[in-house]
């Protein structure tokens, strides 16, 4: 018998204990084990949760305990988690968690010690909820080169923007949805101002390329100034307002940025809608692939976690290479000098536009306005470009 230790028995960490019940025929065979929940770590009562008599308040307790070979932790945070996490690793346990703050800030870390330690850190759950993205960087795009990843990896900042294009609701009315539906915390800090996208592609970053870039030196831009203008820029251009993230592969510093992005209609990224999560990752000589799912939710995140449980059991003694990264030494390239593709609304004729130093196409015309696509510039050679236009709107472009 497999015996595990569940750290934060909030939301996903319930659904953990839950889904190993309820699905325990499945797991047995697939883990060709059982699998025990022994202790549970939360600093709430958990009277009536049917684990009152597996709740403990001191980590050291299951760090003692050498009959407990997994953590699970799901504590939300930075701290203890980390602490928790590395200690459960020098102690001969593996760690599966959920949490990506950790991994996108301390990740490198707790890999060396696993590896130092004979044991795995997997993180699954930490980027897109269900969706098996990890496990396919792992496996089926072990040998692609990959050259590009675009991302939809927000529910609740996914579930805002879908709400405001459909419904014509506001940003804040369709945030306190959001938060009444239980898409959005308390607290939406990081989901709106683009955060918790940025520490889910920093992952993917370095899962594809084996560095890992601090997420605060990544451009960043939420949400939250999002209007129905922008809704309209969109519409008008072809495509939909998304939140995505994208890195793209370089030869010398990564090129990261999450941002509010016109997604033309013909790429499948637009047609993600609500709480789902999209990953679309351009792979070599394998094309262009899609990646799709709920991306948050007690289950579909759960399930994540208890698919990282499986993976150690089946692959024991493979704790060399597994999801390995390491510390990124330089910066992502600036955002302002990185090619991408934009949208641009701007008032000139075209015989203005044409005599500018850029190719163009034109989307629309209307009331004496240009939309335009203008592609594979960096942005203040954009803007260097139509000095002598005024520029009502610009955001950066998915085609």
């Amino acid at each position: 018998m497999t015996q595990i230790a569940i750290l934060g028995f909030g939301n996903i960490g319930s659904g953990v204990a839950e889904m190993l019940m309820r699905n325990a025929e499945y797991i047995q065979e697939a883990a060709g084990d059982d699998i025990f929940v022994k202790y549970v770590l939360d600093k709430r009562d958990l009277t009536g949760s049917g684990y009152e008599d597996r709740a403990v308040k001191s980590m050291q307790e299951i760090l003692c305990d050498p009959s407990v070979s997994i953590v699970c932790e799901m504590m939300g945070g930075t701290q203890p988690a980390f602490d928790y996490s590395l200690a459960a690793l020098k102690a001969g346990k593996s760690v599966v968690t959920s949490n990506k703050a950790v991994v996108a800030k301390h990740g490198a870390e707790l890999l060396q010690a696993a590896k130092e330690n004979g044991v795995h850190y997997l993180y699954e759950a930490s980027v897109g909820g269900g969706i098996p993205i990890l496990h396919a960087f792992d496996d089926s795009l072990k040998g692609c080169r990959i050259d590009r990843i675009d991302g939809i990896l927000n529910g609740t900042t996914n579930y805002i923007l879908t709400r405001m294009h459909d419904c014509g609701s506001s940003f804040e009315d369709a945030l306190d949805e959001a938060k009444r539906l239980g898409y959005a915390e308390a607290d939406p800090t990081a989901d709106v101002s683009g955060a918790d996208t940025c520490r889910k592609i920093c992952i993917l970053s370095a899962l594809a390329w084996g560095k890992l870039v601090d997420s605060d030196t990544v451009y960043c831009e939420g949400i939250t100034e999002m209007k129905e203008e922008h809704n309209a820029f969109a519409a008008a251009c072809g495509g939909f307002l998304k939140l995505v993230a994208t890195v793209k592969r370089s030869e010398g510093a990564p090129m990261l940025s999450v941002s509010p992005c016109v997604v033309m209609e013909e790429n499948p990224l637009s047609s993600v809608k609500g709480v789902f999560n999209a990953v679309k990752v351009a792979a070599g000589d394998m094309g262009d692939l899609m990646f799709y799912g709920m991306g948050a939710g007690k289950f579909p995140t759960a399930g994540a976690v208890i698919s990282d449980i499986l993976a150690i059991l089946r692959r024991k003694d493979d704790t060399d290479r597994y999801r390995f990264f390491e510390n990124n030494d330089c910066a992502p390239t600036a955002y302002d000098k990185t090619k991408y593709d934009y949208c641009v609304k701007v008032t000139a004729d075209r015989k203005a536009l044409d005599a500018m130093p850029l190719t163009y196409t034109l989307l629309k015309e209307e009331n004496g306005e240009l939309y335009v696509l203008i592609e594979d510039i960096a942005k203040s050679d954009l803007y260097a470009a139509l000095g002598g236009v005024t520029v009502s709107l610009c955001m950066r472009a998915i085609v």
